[in-house]
């Protein structure tokens, strides 16, 4: 375990101290220590910029269509995979579905716009019928639905991993018993599967709570200039381009934490709510 301990003392525990630019005029050259304190102007600076605002209301868009469209998938697709299919045609099917998550974003991006471009494989076979174009990478309108379409596409087969070990665990003689009593595939889905996998659902959906604010950094990076920082503009990206490109630290760092804050607090609340139900949640 000490590497996998070290990795989040030095990355994520230390680098909490970073937070301090959020409330220093922070100077590079200078260093974080040394740099001017300016308390709360940042975060006043901050929420006073519209731009900020319209990317807090994209990133939220964005991350309940994620939510409501991604996270059902792994869970179908493992019991797909479960119920019916055995043997080798399970193992391949496995493979072929967890190969795009191990395929970077600058990949799997380049592979969308080969197909859906304007100049791609589907106005290849189709736009020259009528004359018109299929172009969802010029359609702002597009991009939400294609940010969830990317993301199933790429991380469903590896989102089916923990759902697959817990379905294994599942004891069969639950599925005898009902089938037994009368209970046909629905009620034996409802009554014995969804039960058993009740804990796992919880705990994946609260640690996914507390990462709704991040809905994908370089996937929505590599497509903003397309698709233009009105709909593609997120917090994430917003840190990046006012943090790196326009060095306004402070700004940037102020976002950071406001979204770290919120998802924090989305963890605390969503874990407490577990708790009432009975579950052990992410902590106890």
């Amino acid at each position: 375990m000490a590497p996998g301990v070290l990795y989040f003392l030095v990355f994520q525990y230390l680098a909490l101290f970073g937070n301090a630019i959020a409330f220093k005029n922070y100077m590079p050259f200078v260093g974080v220590w040394e740099s001017e304190w300016v308390g709360f102007a940042n975060f006043q600076a901050l929420f006073s910029e519209p731009a900020f605002w319209q990317a807090a209301l994209n990133t939220v868009v964005l991350s309940l269509l994620q939510l409501v469209f991604y996270f059902p998938v792994p869970l179908a697709l493992a019991l797909l995979l479960h119920s019916l299919m055995q043997g080798r045609l399970r193992k391949f099917v496995q493979s072929v579905v967890y190969l795009p998550h191990f395929i970077s974003w600058v990949i799997v991006v380049a592979l969308f716009q080969q197909v859906l471009g304007a100049d791609g494989a589907v106005n290849g076979l189709l736009g020259g019928s009528d004359g018109h174009l299929l172009d969802i990478f010029g359609n702002p309108d597009a991009f939400r639905p294609l940010m969830v379409v990317e993301l199933i596409w790429k991380e469903c087969g590896w989102g089916t991993i923990i759902f697959l070990a817990a379905l294994h665990n599942v004891d069969e003689g639950l599925y005898e018993a009902a089938a037994l009593d009368g209970a046909g595939p629905w009620r034996r889905f409802w009554h014995v599967t969804l039960p058993s996998l009740r804990a796992v659902i919880i705990l994946l959906l609260i640690l996914r709570l507390g990462d709704i604010l991040s809905v994908g950094f370089e996937q929505i990076l590599l497509q903003r200039d397309m698709f233009g920082p009105d709909v593609a503009e997120v917090i994430d990206t917003y840190v990046y381009h006012h943090g790196i490109r326009d060095q306004n630290w402070g700004i940037a760092a102020a976002a950071a934490l406001f979204k770290g804050v919120i998802g924090a607090m989305l963890v605390f609340s969503t874990n407490k709510i577990a708790h009432r139900m009975g579950e052990q949640g992410v902590y106890r």
